[in-house]
């Protein structure tokens, strides 16, 4: 289904927070999950993503993520398409 400009909506999660260690995607406290919201494209999913890992540079140890929900919610429409 496609937006008012005719682009397809594509919805991504960006979400953050501390890690464990430096190694791993495993979070220190699930609580204090900082859910950022919900995003119809990549490119202001990354725009989002982008500001709060810059506002969060001297702690090595937070992390955020962008997550293709549209990925999960139509698996087979992702197949061979190549969208982000």
């Amino acid at each position: 289904m496609a937006d008012a400009d005719g682009k397809k909506q594509l919805l991504h999660l960006v979400f953050g927070g501390e890690l464990k260690t430096l190694d791993s995607t495993e979070f220190r406290d699930l609580d204090k999950l900082d859910i950022v919201g919900i995003f119809p494209d990549y490119k202001s999913a990354e725009s989002a993503w982008k500001s709060k890992a810059q506002a969060s540079v001297d702690n090595a140890h937070m992390r955020y993520f962008v997550v293709h929900l549209h990925r999960l919610l139509n698996p087979d429409e992702n197949g061979a398409s190549g969208q982000r």
